[in-house]
Order: structure tokens, then sequence, then C-alpha cells
């Protein structure tokens, strides 16, 4: 069964009335947890300024000419760059030369100096550490002593999440077959934003199991187990723990944004379908706005942990309220269920019901859209059909590629520019908004190619600017940083649809799934190239820029695909794209004049990542 005999249903009983309103807004607060957990990390893997402990009670501490900072607040003097230590004398007479990753023991104590020429022995800081607390009073780090020669570890914190993302979204993301052929059956024009493209292109080996679930089961088991995993995560006894925990809460979180997503669409008709994808993605954004607010409120690492990880326990409360979706209780056969739920949509609405039997035909000897079509698979060589194709794959790899890192590392790098760490990354989550909104507008106005080339530039430039600014001027770098991440947001949101624009029906799904897993990736490695700012500040900042300048020079040669027809075939794509090139003053259908031009229907064939 696809979608047109849904539109039939909504016709009838509302496309998004007051029903699909109240479920929309219950569904899309929980992606408010998710866009939370994602960059959590930002404040609770942060590193703060810190000296070795030393081997006992302190009695005087020698910094420089100054005598009077207590040890306690000795660390924010030493910064990364510099080879200064502090000189303390403890109260047995000794005095020790505390560094950021060392300390040494003076061999002549007659006298506390700070400058020192004498012999002196060497020691690993087998007591541990003293962190500045004059901006968190404990963070992950600092729990377990994530610093110096265990740095890799803490390194390994926002990496090892994002890699559960990636497997959290190969295995929720195929549901099963009918709902695949359900979402890819919508018309070129009502394609909705990336999000949407996103949840189709995932794969996995559980379509079956998922199917014989439901959706809502599925809803309640990811969110339970985002609380759980989270609340696990922030009484974890030990860093290894922690990591396991956050690793599985990656999971259901991205499994959550798989599966609520779809079950949303399945309630609400063709005609709002674009918009509400859209928005679905903003209450992502707020999940961020929450975790700079949070962490400016809760400076102690695991209450941060707990409070962010209550924010989903309203929808756990109401999950079980929510209904089970007509499409899936119809393909289980279960058909007066679906009728008790269209009822119910239609008396929410204020609308005349249906009856499914007369409506859809349906044959009651068997469950609706069980019977197997054949598809045809297609692997990753498809993608490389011949030198032209490869050269356009390789590219939107890049692109995909580039959009992911510089979303993740503007994020990230927030608490690196300067001023208020909070501020920054609220800022920076705002910026997103407005950038979700131009890209629906402008798309459709001047075209994917030219806004995505424009996005990509100005990320690049924006990035360009960051390195000349002094940081003493901190104000217009993070006004700078808005700027690219406005930027890189619409890059990233746009990329999605123009991928499944260029490529023929056969291999369309692979090739938006493949370019997900090369995003996954850049997700994975973001947080290294932010870590890389201790080597040099502007690392970060050469990787996005260089990325996405050349990013966007390689989108040059891509074609337009605004006003085009889907292709089914390579051969098909090439006469299109020549023949539109010899028609371009052909009036550009948008989503405002979709009645004007016949539109391809993106199929079934179109099943995912191949073999």
């Amino acid at each position: 069964m696809g979608s047109s005999h849904f539109e039939l249903i909504f016709d009838h009983v509302g496309h998004y009335g007051r029903f699909q309103k109240v479920l929309y807004l219950i569904c899309a607060f929980q992606n408010i947890s998710c866009g939370i957990h994602y960059l959590a990390s930002v404040f609770m893997g942060v590193a703060p300024y810190h000296i070795c402990r030393p081997p006992g009670n302190v009695s005087q501490v020698v910094f420089h000419n100054h005598s009077n900072w207590s040890l306690e607040d000795s660390g924010a003097l030493l910064s990364s760059g510099h080879k200064d230590y502090v000189a303390v004398q403890l109260q047995n007479g000794e005095i020790w030369e505390l560094s950021r990753c060392s300390r040494s023991k003076r061999e002549n104590i007659s006298s506390l100096d700070y400058e020192y020429t004498g012999s002196k022995k060497e020691f690993p800081c087998v007591d541990g550490y003293i962190y500045d607390q004059n901006k968190w009073k404990s963070t992950a780090v600092t729990q377990w002593n994530l610093v110096c020669d265990r740095k890799w570890l803490a390194m390994l914190i926002q990496p090892l999440f994002m890699f559960g993302v990636l497997l959290g979204s190969v295995t929720f993301g195929y549901f099963s077959d009918s709902l695949l052929h359900f979402l890819l059956d919508v018309p070129r024009w009502q394609v909705p934003d990336h999000f949407f493209m996103w949840a189709i292109s995932q794969s996995c080996l559980c379509s079956q199991y998922l199917k014989r679930l439901g959706r809502r089961v599925v809803l309640w088991a990811t969110s339970s187990g985002m609380f759980l995993f989270g609340i696990a995560a922030a009484f974890a006894a030990d860093y290894y723990t922690f990591m396991a925990a956050r690793f599985f809460l990656a999971m259901v979180a991205s499994g959550y944004l798989v599966v609520g997503f779809v079950y949303v669409m399945e309630f609400i008709g063709m005609k709002y379908r674009t918009w509400a994808s859209v928005h679905m993605h903003t209450f992502f954004t707020v999940g961020t706005l929450l975790v700079a607010l949070t962490g400016y409120l809760v400076r102690t690492w695991w209450l941060y942990q707990m409070v962010l990880s209550t924010v989903t326990v309203p929808f756990i409360l109401c999950c079980w309220v929510l209904p089970e979706t007509p499409f899936w209780l119809l393909s289980a056969g279960r058909y007066e269920e679906a009728q008790k739920i269209v009822d119910i949509i239609a008396k929410w609405n204020r609308t005349s019901s249906c009856k499914l039997s007369e409506l859809l035909s349906l044959d009651l000897q068997g469950p609706v859209g069980n019977s197997p079509t054949e598809v045809q698979k297609h692997n990753l060589s498809y993608l490389f059909y011949n030198w032209s194709i490869a050269t356009r794959t390789l590219t939107v790899w890049l692109i995909w590629f580039t959009g992911s890192l510089g979303f993740y590392s503007f994020s990230l790098n927030s608490i690196n520019l300067g001023g208020n760490e909070y501020l920054n990354l609220f800022l920076l989550g705002v910026v997103e908004l407005p950038a979700y909104t131009f890209v629906c507008i402008a798309m459709d106005k001047v075209g994917r190619r030219t806004v995505l080339v424009f996005a990509l530039f100005c990320s690049a430039l924006a990035c360009g600017v960051i390195m000349v600014i002094p940081q003493k001027h901190y104000v217009l770098g993070v006004a700078t940083a808005m700027v690219g991440k406005f930027a890189i947001g619409a890059a990233f949101g746009l990329i999605y649809l123009y991928t499944a624009e260029l490529y023929p029906t056969i291999v369309r799904s692979l090739a938006v799934g493949s370019g997900s897993m090369v995003c996954r990736l850049a997700s994975i490695l973001a947080p290294f190239s932010v870590d890389l700012r201790s080597i040099w500040i502007f690392i970060p900042q050469v990787f996005v820029g260089t990325m996405a300048f050349l990013s966007g020079v390689l989108t040059l040669k891509l074609p337009e695909t605004l006003g085009k027809q889907l292709a089914s075939t390579w051969e098909e794509a090439a006469k299109l794209e020549s023949e539109n090139e010899r028609n371009s003053s052909k009036l550009l259908p948008t989503t405002d004049n979709i009645g004007l031009e016949k539109t391809e229907a993106i199929t079934p064939t179109d099943s995912g990542l191949g073999e």
C-alpha cells in the first residue's frame, strides 16, 4: 500500500487537524532530548586548567613574583602553551615545582624562590591533579583525571558517542519493506528536507523484527533507553562504564529520531509533510539551546547529565496514550483497530470518518502490503557508473563530509571562542533555525546548486575571517562563527535533497544512504579536529574552511536540478540533463506550482544501501 491510498484517508479525516497537531508536538518534544545528548559533551567533557597535586599539605605558594595565590586557583595561571610552574612549600619543609603534567622536588630547600637553578628530581603525578573550579565544579575529565597521559581517553568521549549514533541509525533505520515503499511513494516536489531523506536512507537487518513490534513499542523502548542510559552515565562508577552507557545512549537516541520521524509522517497528510519534517529538526535544535542553559546553571557534570536526561520523562509518561499508526495496523492485518484509530482522528478533527474496507478495497483474508515486491538491489559500484558519475559521487560525498564536519566543529569549538562559553553555544544553536527556513525558500527561488555553493563559500570565508580576528575581539569572532554555522547548517540541510535529485531512481536511496554514512564518519572525526587546536588554535577553522572552499568549487561542476524531472536510469539522466540545458528558459516548477508539470514518484525500487 502506497501513500496515495492514505491520502484518500487524510482527505476524509484531515491532513493536519487537532489530532495530528497534538501527536506532532508530543513526538517532536522528544527530539529535544536527542538534540541534548548529541552535544552534551561540550561541557561535560571539558578539561579545566590544572596542576599536579603535591604529595602533602601546602603551607606557601609562589608563582613568579606573587605569593598570595591559593593552590586551587593556581591551575588557571598555567596556560597550556607555556612552561610555567607553581612553586610550593609543604608543611614538612619540602619545596616542589608543580606543572600541568609533572612535579619536581628541589634538593635545596633553604629558601622558597620562584627561580631555581639547583638540582631537582622529577616525579609523575601519582597523587592526581588540582583543577580550577572557577567555571566548572567538576566534569567527566576531572572525575577520572583524563588529562596528560590519559588525555586520549577524554578525546574519545564524543567520537564514540557518534559511532553509537552511526550504529543506531543503521539498526533502527530500515523498518520494513512496506514502510519504505510508503515513504518513497512521494512526488518529487514534495520530498521534504534532509530529515525525511535521512530516514529513508538508513539500512539495517531488523526490519521484520520492528515490523512485528510496531512503531509505538519502539518509541517507548528507545525513549526509556535514553532515560535509563542517561542516568546510568551520570552514576557511572568508572570511565569505561560511563563510555558504555553513552554509547548505548547514542544508539537509542539515533533510533528514536528515525522511528519517531516516520511515526509522525504516517499520521500527516502530504500537504503538510514538508513543513512538518522541517520543524521536527527545529526541536532538535532546541535541545542544543537547553544544553547551553543547563550548562550555565549546573556546573557539576553528573548532576548536569541527570537534569538533561529527565527531559525525556514527559514523553515516556505520555507515550502509551499514543495510538499505533493505521498504516502499521493495516500492514499487520489488524483492520478493526485501524478503523478505530481513523474514527478517533476524525472525531478529534471534527470531520467525518470513512470505512477503510470500502475506501481501500481491503482484502480481509490477509494483511495489507504483505505481498513481497521484487526489488533489484544495487551495490556501491553503481555510484561509479562512469568517470563523470564517479566524479559526481566523490564531490557529493565531500559535501556531506564537509557539512557534518563543519556542523559539529562549530558547535564543539564554541567554548574556545572567548567570552561566555554558554552564550556562545546558545547563539550558534539559534542561527540554525533561520538557516533551515532560508534553505526552504531559497532552493526554489535560485536553485539548489546556487544556494549550496553560496553556503559553502560563506562558511569558508567565515573560517578565514575568524583566523584574522584578534582574540581580544572575541565578540567579532563569535559573530563570525555564527555566520559560518548558519552557512554550514544551510548546506548540511540542502545536501540531502540535492543528492536525491542528482541520481536516477535505481540508485537514489543508495546515493543518499552512502552520503549519510560519510556524514557519520565526519561527525566521528570532528571532535579530533577540535582537539588538535592544542597544537594550533586555528586548526579547526583551517580544516573546515579548506574543505568548504574545495567543496564549493567542485559543486560548481554539478548540474542544477531545479525544474528537472527525476530520471530512472543513467541513460535517461544523461538525456534529461542535455535536454534541460537546451531548454533552460522553461518554467521552473516550485513547491507553489507543482501542478504545472507532471512529476515522477520515487518508486519502491529505491530500496536502500544495497547488498
